[in-house]
Formats: C-alpha cells, sequence, structure tokens
C-alpha cells in the first residue's frame, strides 16, 4: 500500500481525528488544524457534514464495506495529505485502532477527542477506573453476560440505537431485571440527552445511534450469580450426562491456568464446560471444541452462547484427525478417549512450548496410559475422589462418584 509522502520523500503518516457530538466547535486546536491543512477527508458522512465548507479538503465518504476496501483508498490518495475523522477516541473500539494494525503505528497519528466513556463517566459521577466497558459494535450480544454480576457498573457500547433495548431484554432474561438503566445519547452535543428506566420496564423504541448505555447491575429474588472463575454449577449446562463435574472441573481447569489471549485444545468436549469456564476467565481467552457427536457439538455452540462466549469454535470430527489444521494450543485438555491411539501424542506434538496439558481418566485403561505418559515426560498425576450427602432413609449419608485420576504437565 502506498502512503503519502512529504516533499523530501519520506512517508506522512495519515492523521486521524477524534470529534464529539458538538462537531466544529468543540475541537482542540491541534484538531481543527490539522483539520485545515488536509487535502483529504475520509469520514462518515454525519461527520464530514461536522466540518466547515470553508475547509478546502477534498471529502471521501467510508467505502462499503469498510476493511475490505481500506487498502485501495489510501492507495488512490498516495501523496497527498489525508485526515480521518473518527467519533470520540479513535483508539476506543474506533478506526484508529483499525488504521494503526494496517498500517503500523508510525503511520498512523491519532489525536483523540474525550471518548463516549469518559463523558458518560462524567455525567453519571462514576470512577472511570472502575468501570467495566463493553463493546457490543458488530459484536455479539452474548458477550455482555460474564459481566453481569450483582454490583457491577458497566458502559456497554453499542452499534446503534437497537442496544439499549437489546441489553435490556438481556439483563431480564437473565434475572437481571431489577438493573438501573441510562441510555445516553448524543454526549457532548447541543442534543444531549438522558433515558433511564429499569432493564425490565426498558421500552422497546430504538434510540438515538449516537448512545452508551449505562448499567447498574442489580439481580432479581432468587437470582443465582456465576461468576468468572471456575467451576459453575453444574445445571447451568445442558447435557446428556457428558459432562465434566463441577469439582473435577475446577481442578482441571486450575492446572490448565487460564492466561490472558491464550488457546484451549477443549478435546472431546462433551457440554463443551471446560472451553466454556476457560473463555469466561478473560474476555481474550479463547477455545477450540472438538466433539464427534453432531448432537453434543450443537449443544455445546447453545452453552457457550448462553453463558456468553459465543466466539467458541466448535470442530465436529473425531481427535486425533479432527485437530489436523487447527492453530496450536497454549493448553489442551482431554476429558475422555485417551486411550485412543495417537490422540495424546497429536495433543503433545501441536502443544506450544510453555503450554500445559492436562487429560482425566477413569478407567484402569486409560489410567495405565497416563501413568505411561507421566512416566516418559514427568508432571503431575493424582487422583481425585468426591463424595456427595444424599438421603439414606431419613437420615443422610455420602455417596461416592467414581474417581478420578488427573494427569498434568507443562511442557
Amino acid at each position: 500500500m502506498a502512503l503519502p509522502s512529504s516533499a523530501d520523500g519520506s512517508r506522512t503518516p495519515i492523521v486521524v481525528v477524534g470529534i464529539g457530538a458538538d462537531g466544529w466547535s468543540g475541537l482542540a486546536p491541534a484538531s481543527s488544524a490539522a483539520i485545515e491543512r488536509a487535502q483529504v477527508l475520509v469520514g462518515s458522512a454525519r461527520q464530514l457534514a461536522l466540518v466547515p465548507a470553508s475547509v478546502p479538503a477534498e471529502r471521501v465518504p467510508w467505502p462499503s464495506p469498510m476493511s475490505a476496501a481500506l487498502p485501495g483508498l489510501f492507495d488512490e490518495h498516495a501523496g497527498r495529505a489525508v485526515v480521518v475523522l473518527a467519533s470520540g477516541d479513535p483508539m476506543l473500539s474506533g478506526i484508529g485502532t483499525t488504521l494503526t494494525r494496517l498500517l503500523g503505528a508510525e503511520q498512523v497519528r491519532v489525536i483523540p477527542y474525550p471518548s463516549s466513556v469518559s463523558l458518560a463517566c462524567a455525567r453519571l459521577g462514576w470512577a472511570v477506573e472502575e468501570t467495566t466497558v463493553v463493546s457490543l459494535v458488530g459484536r455479539p450480544l452474548d458477550l455482555l453476560t460474564p459481566h453481569v454480576t450483582p454490583g457491577r457498573r458497566l458502559l456497554v457500547l453499542g452499534s446503534d440505537g437497537e442496544t439499549p433495548a437489546q441489553v435490556g431484554r438481556l439483563l431480564t432474561d437473565r434475572g437481571y431485571g431489577a438493573s438501573a438503566m441510562t441510555a445516553l445519547a448524543q454526549l457532548g452535543g447541543p442534543g444531549e440527552r438522558a433515558q433511564t428506566a429499569t432493564a425490565a420496564g426498558w421500552p422497546g423504541a430504538p434510540t438515538d445511534p449516537l448512545v452508551v448505555t449505562a448499567i447498574e447491575v442489580v439481580p432479581d429474588p432468587g437470582t443465582v450469580a456465576l461468576p468468572t472463575v471456575p467451576g459453575l454449577p453444574d445445571e447451568v449446562f445442558d447435557d446428556d450426562g457428558q459432562l465434566t463435574k463441577r469439582d473435577v472441573r475446577a481442578v482441571a481447569l486450575a492446572r490448565l491456568a487460564p492466561l490472558p489471549g491464550q488457546l484451549l485444545w477443549d478435546v472431546g468436549a462433551g457440554a463443551g464446560s471446560i472451553g466454556i469456564e476457560w473463555m469466561r476467565t478473560h474476555p481474550s481467552c479463547r477455545s477450540v471444541a472438538v466433539e464427534s457427536q453432531p448432537d453434543r457439538a450443537r449443544r455445546i455452540g447453545a452453552n457457550a452462547a448462553r453463558l456468553g462466549v459465543p466466539g467458541l469454535q466448535v470442530v465436529e470430527g473425531r481427535a486425533p484427525e479432527a485437530l489436523a489444521g487447527l492453530p496450536g494450543p497454549d493448553a489442551v485438555f482431554v476429558g475422555g478417549g485417551a486411550t485412543t491411539p495417537e490422540l495424546l501424542d497429536a495433543c503433545w506434538a501441536a502443544l506450544r512450548p510453555g503450554g500445559r496439558l492436562v487429560a482425566n481418566a477413569v478407567t484402569v485403561e486409560s489410567e495405565a496410559v497416563l501413568a505411561g505418559w507421566f512416566a516418559r515426560v514427568g508432571g503431575e498425576l493424582v487422583r481425585i475422589a468426591v463424595q456427595r450427602a444424599e438421603p439414606v432413609g431419613r437420615f443422610t449419608g455420602w455417596k461416592p462418584a467414581m474417581p478420578v485420576t488427573i494427569w498434568s504437565v507443562w511442557k
């Protein structure tokens, strides 16, 4: 891609200027000066209309679809001073981040305007550092779910004016209809306004497209909060009996050691509980669930969406063949099938250096396989026996579950 060049042949960075709902009058001198020097102004029709006619730059609306057209757009204007207009802070779910990734940080100069997050917190009296921001711009609504816990303050960035009503319905469906919601529209501009109601009582009509949805999370009576630490109650997963139970799941995930940005393979995923809980620990965690049975594969996707991690990738197929071509994992969980020929070999070979492999066994034969691997490459071999209190006539006794042997190792 050719970038604009100065007279001496050096490349001139593309300038990205944040502009608010108050338009030209709200810009800092450095921002307005950058726009006045531009030969080409790129932005949405709304943003371009905020720039006075006295600015002589050629005005280019964003093409659609934008991402595919970006390289050609800048090639077309090579050698000219290009300024891109963005809403608020271009580095907060904005075009500044996209251009920096595409062109490199040294080729993009960003002049931000106060973000919608800063403006919303200022209006509400919320501390920015104590407020969780959830971007749903071009993303599934279910991503909000893991953040919905009692007493939390959330700011939701959406794609359009439908977002507040959609958020209200999700909160109500999850047992948080009592939550207080405020839709803040046109922040910083002359048309700024706020609308407040509970999630359950939120009107269905759309709001202004330039809206931030603020939430103070309040549970309805009887709602059981779901934490992001392992393990969730078994009953929150739809399953056919193939489920790593809560106590064993928590132990396995502790050994898998989820870290932000890392990828897990959940091999023989069953109900998908391990991969789902891995992803709930941090928004950047990723997981691939490998499952051979079609009905279980569909169930995994439904569980993942309902529990707030719709990005979980489901691969329908039998391991180890189904593992071919998958990106290298930082952790692998094998919940069963350790006796499958070449399965652990394939997982171990694919595992990145510093990665973790955790495998469970409940049969003597699979225990023998894990013991063999333990002897070869080390790690930790433990057996867990869980007993649950159940009625015995008029009294209560302990009913043991099958013991589970867990082998875990760092590569």
